[in-house]
Order: C-alpha cells, then sequence, then structure tokens
C-alpha cells in the first residue's frame, strides 16, 4: 500500500506539473511539448494557456511556431482538437488511431456499402491537392457514394485520416476558415504505424510528468483510451505509487516534483477546455466537488479561474473589461492578487483597439459574467 496524497497534495503536486505555481522560463515550444499538446477546439486558449504558464510569454511565439509548421492543430486525445508540435503529432496521433477506429464503427449505419480503405485513399489524394473544408471533403465523397450518410463520410475521413488544420486557422490576430490536408503533407513527414509498447510506455511516463500523480484511469480519461492498464504495470517497477483518500492507486514519477500542500499557488486564468480540467477522471485535485458543472453550460466550457490552486471563478473578456465571477468570497489579499494578475493578462494579450477602450489602462471588474 502506498502512502496517501490528501487532495491538496494533489492540487500542488499537479500545478507544478502543469507550470501553474509559478511561471516557467521554458519556450513556448518545450512548453507545448512538455505539456503534451493544448486543448485548442478555439483559436484563442492556446495562447491564454501559455500565458498562464510561461515567463514572457507573447502571443507571437505560439504563432511563429504555427506559421513555421513545428506545431500543429489536428485531432487527437478524446476525439478533440489540440495544439501539438511537430514531433508529438506524429507519434500520438498513431496511439489514438484505435479510439478513432471505434469512432467510425459508431456511423456505420451511414455507410453501408462504403469502402472505408478506399474512401481513405481518395479524401487523401483530394486534401493532398490543396487544402480543403470538410464541407469540400464530403461533398468530394458524397460524389462516390451518394447514398451514404454525409456527417457519417466526414466522421470517416477525419478518423481515418491524420488530418491538420492549415494556417492561417489558428494564427492569434487573424482568421481563417477551417481548411485541412494531412500531417504528412503539411510537415513533410508521415506518422507511423500503431506505437509498440515501448511508445506507449514513453507517453505514459510523459503524462504523469504532466499531469502526475494519477491512476490508470486518469490517463485513459486524458487520452480517450482504454487499455492502459498494461503499460503501468510494465512500469511499475520505475514508479512510485500512492494512494489518494478513497484508496485509488495512483502512480508518480520518483523525481517529479511534489510540493508540500501549504505551498502557495497564485491566481491564474486558464481559458475554456484548459487540459488542467479535462485530464483526470477524478477532478476534485482542481474543482471542489460542489462546484461540478459550474464551469460549463452545454457543451461549452467557460473561461475559469484558480484561487490558492482551485476553481474559484468564472471570467469573460470583451469591450476591453475583464469580468470575473467569484464562486465565493475570497479575502481583501486574495482579491488584490487576482486583479493583479487580471490586469497582467489584459496589458500582455490585449489587443491595441482594447487598450485604447480603456484609454491604455487595464480595466478588472467582479460580477456576474452573464450580465
Amino acid at each position: 500500500m502506498g502512502s496517501v496524497l490528501d487532495t491538496r497534495s494533489l492540487n500542488r503536486a499537479t500545478l507544478a506539473r502543469q507550470l501553474l505555481l509559478s511561471r516557467a522560463p521554458l519556450s513556448a515550444e518545450d512548453a507545448v511539448a512538455h505539456l503534451l499538446g493544448l486543448q485548442a477546439q478555439n483559436v484563442k486558449p492556446p495562447y491564454f494557456q501559455l500565458h498562464a504558464r510561461l515567463a514572457g510569454f507573447r502571443p507571437a511565439a505560439l504563432a511563429e511556431l504555427m506559421e513555421t509548421r513545428k506545431v500543429v492543430r489536428m485531432v487527437t486525445m478524446r476525439s478533440t482538437i489540440h495544439t501539438h508540435t511537430a514531433h508529438d503529432a506524429l507519434t500520438l496521433r498513431p496511439l489514438v488511431q484505435a479510439a478513432r477506429d471505434r469512432e467510425v464503427n459508431a456511423f456505420r449505419k451511414g455507410l453501408v456499402g462504403v469502402d472505408l480503405e478506399r474512401l481513405g485513399e481518395l479524401a487523401r489524394a483530394f486534401v493532398e491537392a490543396e487544402p480543403r473544408t470538410m464541407g469540400e471533403i464530403r461533398e468530394e465523397l458524397l460524389g462516390h457514394w451518394p447514398d451514404a450518410d454525409p456527417q457519417s463520410l466526414s466522421v470517416a475521413a477525419r478518423c481515418r485520416l491524420p488530418l491538420v488544420q492549415v494556417t492561417p486557422r489558428g494564427i492569434w490576430g487573424r482568421s481563417g476558415q477551417v481548411r485541412l490536408t494531412t500531417l504528412q503533407q503539411w510537415i513533410g513527414h508521415a506518422p507511423g504505424e500503431a506505437p509498440p509498447a515501448h511508445d506507449v510506455d514513453d507517453v505514459v511516463l510523459r503524462y504523469l510528468g504532466a499531469f502526475g500523480p494519477a491512476s490508470v484511469k486518469d490517463m485513459q480519461t486524458w487520452a480517450g483510451l482504454t487499455r492502459l492498464r498494461d503499460a503501468f504495470e510494465r512500469l511499475r517497477p520505475r514508479l512510485t505509487v500512492f494512494r489518494d483518500e478513497n484508496g485509488v492507486e495512483l502512480f508518480d514519477l520518483p523525481d517529479a516534483p511534489r510540493p508540500d500542500a501549504a505551498t502557495p499557488a497564485p491566481p491564474r486564468f486558464l481559458p475554456e477546455f484548459d487540459n488542467l480540467l479535462l485530464s483526470h477522471a477524478d477532478r476534485t485535485r482542481v474543482i471542489a466537488p460542489e462546484l461540478k458543472g459550474r464551469t460549463w453550460t452545454g457543451n461549452q466550457s467557460h473561461r475559469t479561474l484558480l484561487v490558492d490552486g482551485f476553481v474559484a471563478g468564472l471570467w469573460l473578456w470583451e469591450e476591453g473589461t475583464l469580468t470575473i465571477e467569484l464562486f465565493g468570497k475570497v479575502s481583501k489579499a486574495e482579491k488584490e492578487h487576482i486583479v493583479a494578475e487580471g490586469e497582467r493578462l489584459i496589458a500582455e494579450m490585449g489587443e491595441q483597439s482594447e487598450m485604447a477602450e480603456t484609454g491604455g489602462r487595464p480595466s478588472v471588474r467582479f460580477g456576474s459574467i452573464h450580465g
């Protein structure tokens, strides 16, 4: 039986791995690699994720990586868009291919008579000729299988091929329709086949380095995969084992940081869909049970505020004003720290037009984000 880590100890360990106890002196590319990617359903969240974690980060640093194709936007974990380094795109996409195959199987009723191998070949040739929208891909495939369900054809193409969103989509301060091509066409290298066991083990170790201590189920939640127990068992001799307060077995790297539970945690503004909140089966290490569901409306995630390391409110930034909705009372000192962090966010991430609206002065207020 491993020693027990209470919730605050788990919180501080996870924040340390996530670079949220203090801003790290890492490059944007190294941070994206350390974190195994950034959730990127929307354009701006990856930039806000790095601002919360890195010393001196400015949006241009990530935008340049995207324009030089050192990082890419593509579907990987949990069938969601992530921003990955080119190296991780090549290695992580094969890791989740089995899950993407299962996703296609869920749409088989709409794919009666469709040869999936041929579909993949046709879609590949179509998007490698030039980047295409998903609507264009769907119409192209309907020309070959007019009786198939259009959505099912789209899902099959997205799951069968490692498709990336090409720039200018994803570039800070610019706009662009989602256009897709293959990872190989975009960066000049093709992902491998299903990764061998040692590659899976390496991803487990990297996951623990970014999200640990964690259970098998935690990592399966992060990856959207099943059957990872064997990898953890292979690695058990190399890992330190703990238990949480419910007796769940937690694995960790022996030399990974596990700060004292009393370590101060500064306020941090996290964007919607931040992986800190999505990468564990048990999320009480960052979200109190009584707040479950408060960070979502339907299937849309809200931007969240961390105070003392835990989710303590929501935030909205529009028309030059940062509005903060707290879930409970905070001390006067904590409020001052929140305002200072909010002013830093505006000053370092604000558009010139937004700054002009407030006379160049950051505007932070407390109230309801719903008006």
